[in-house]
């Protein structure tokens, strides 16, 4: 667990090792401080900021391209620096032109984020499982991806180049585009939103020699596939994005629906972390011993 005197970048070159080590990097989705460093404790290697999820914490709304760059990159800053794992955030559309993607790319890059994901979608942008995408010109975006290579000063800070194509133009589409952007310089491929079994083996088939990203949407439009096949198609970054706003949601859903029905919680009360085991948790102990340490003399 991380403390409070860790830099967050400096865990950035992890992530590239991780990647290089085969085996696929799972990385759960967490919306906040919280949420990722739920994640770190379970013993995961890596976290993913879910743009669904900071959109339905911070406002209370869908991802439909609502949040601005700096909302995003702030809700990035603060979890990168909760936690002592390389975190990978999405950027939506970059929140603009190239122009805009180099600034982008540098907020990103500052907050100690270890790896962005940027998307061709058309802005206002919307989730990958959603309907009603539309996507840019494939040079549009192949500019945007030249200029995330150009505008990163740290050769560790790593661009995932998404495509919302194969929903809009097809599969064949997709993958064109796909190969288009590694061309251009991103370190990880992202077919965003196969919808069969058939489609993620032609995508690992067509893109084989690249570092794909999978994303395991809980109740999405691609279909669960086993751990043990992701990695047989090559896989090499697994997101799992918005189940543990799901989890976190019915739970308190759940936690409300007791106390309006008994008036008070004390029937959930067995269900929930005592509060000396959630402050501490939430790193209370070391906040008293660096109070002694740095107490006045």
């Amino acid at each position: 667990m991380s403390d409070l005197l860790h830099t967050p970048s400096a865990v950035r070159p992890r992530l590239r090792q991780l990647l290089d080590s085969g085996q696929p990097v799972l990385a759960p989705g967490a919306f906040d401080g919280l949420s990722a460093r739920l994640v770190e404790a379970a013993g995961f290697s890596a976290a993913y900021m879910t743009g669904f999820g900071t959109a339905a914490s911070m406002i209370g709304r869908p991802d439909v391209g609502l949040l601005t760059a700096t909302e995003m990159a702030d809700n990035a800053r603060r979890m990168a620096a909760a936690i002592d794992l390389p975190l990978i955030a999405d950027a939506d559309t970059g929140y603009g032109n190239p122009i805009n993607v180099i600034r982008t790319v540098r907020e990103y890059e500052r907050a100690g984020v270890a790896a962005i994901q940027l998307e061709d979608q058309v802005a206002p942008k919307r989730c990958g499982h959603m309907a009603g995408k539309a996507v840019i010109p494939v040079g549009e975006m192949v500019a945007k991806v030249e200029a995330a290579r150009a505008a990163r000063t740290d050769p560790d800070f790593l661009i995932i180049a998404r495509t919302d194509a194969a929903a809009v133009d097809g599969l064949g589409v997709a993958i064109d585009r796909a190969k288009r952007y590694a061309d251009a310089g991103a370190d990880l491929l992202f077919v965003e939103a196969p919808d069969s079994i058939d489609e993620v083996h032609e995508i690992a088939t067509q893109l084989a020699g690249h570092r794909l990203v999978f994303n395991w949407v809980e109740g999405g439009r691609t279909p669960p596939l086993s751990l043990d096949t992701l990695a047989e198609l090559g896989f090499a970054l697994v997101l799992f994005p918005i189940g543990a706003l799901l989890a976190a949601t019915r739970s308190i859903q759940e936690f409300f629906a007791t106390i309006l029905r008994d008036g008070t919680p004390a029937a959930a009360m067995d269900q929930l972390p005592a509060f000396d085991e959630f402050t501490g948790f939430m790193g209370l102990p070391e906040i008293n011993e660096l109070g002694q340490r740095f107490a006045d003399r």
